[in-house]
This record gives structure tokens, sequence and C-alpha cells, in this order.
């Protein structure tokens, strides 16, 4: 037996100013995205903005739907907008920004476990990582340089 230990490396921002101005750019188009979310169950809204490496940027938001599983996450709405607009272009950057309208929501909010999955088959796919950055409505904001960070141990295409 062998114990082996996994480390994620991050970078914390204090503000969105102290990102560099593409990145300002991205993650405020993130924010804007997220005022358009569709959360009237969860009153819980996100907003995401894809840099893809034709300069293009994908936007998305969530949307809920009576049905729960029926809705989908900002993040995917963004990725397979992105996908489907421009096949074969990849992701650089991903900015998620997240709100809530019961509480203030200042820490940095990650995607979620099915976001996880999904960025994941995109980022497999392209042999690029794509850098992730997010926060809450407001305050510090956290940088990965790739889903793989987030989701060390994942599951792709080569298991199949």
């Amino acid at each position: 037996m062998q114990k082996l230990q996994l480390i994620t490396d991050y970078i914390l921002f204090d503000t969105i100013f102290e990102l560099d101005i593409q990145d300002q750019k991205l993650m405020n188009l993130a924010i804007e995205s997220r005022k358009q979310a569709y959360a009237p169950y969860s009153n819980f809204s996100v907003g995401a903005a894809i840099l893809l490496n034709n300069g293009k940027i994908v936007i998305g938001s969530n949307q809920e739907n009576a049905a729960y599983p029926s809705g989908m996450c900002a993040e995917r709405v963004a990725i397979y907008s992105a996908g489907s607009k421009y096949p074969r272009v990849s992701i650089l950057k991903l900015a998620i920004s997240a709100s809530s309208s019961l509480k203030e929501i200042i820490q940095p909010v990650a995607p979620c476990g099915a976001c996880r999955q999904a960025i994941s088959e995109y980022e497999v796919n392209q042999n690029i990582p794509i850098e992730i950055f997010f926060m809450g409505e407001s305050g510090k904001i956290i940088k990965v340089n790739s889903l793989k960070d987030l989701l060390p141990l994942s599951f792709d295409k080569s298991f199949l």
C-alpha cells in the first residue's frame, strides 16, 4: 500500500482589478451574463464567459427548470454554445461569477462536478489547458491553470 498526495496550485486575487485587462474584461462579461440567469427555484445565479483562441467570447448563464435535472449550469451553457458555434476552436479561458438573491456570496464559487466533467471533455479533446477564473458576486478570485487542478483524477475517453 502507498499513501499518495494530490496537490493543487492556484492563484488568489483579492479583487478583479488585480487581473490583467483581458481577464478583467472576461470576468466582467461573466458578471453581466450572471444577471441574465433564470434561477427562480434556487435563487442562485451564475454567469460564465469563455475566451476562444480565435478571439471570440461566448457567454452563458444558468437556466433552471421546475423539473430540476432539466436545467443547465452557466458553464455548460457557455461551453456547449462555444462548441456548436465554433467547432474545433480551442477554449483558452473560462470566467465564472455566482450570486444569490438570498445572501451575499463573496467567496469564490468553483464549477460543480457536472461542469468540471464537461470542461474536462473539452480540455482533453483540444489537448490545451483551459485557464479557469471563478468568484462570487464580488471579492476574491481564484485562478487555476487547467481543469486538472480542480479535477485531478478525471474520467475521460481513454478509459472507454
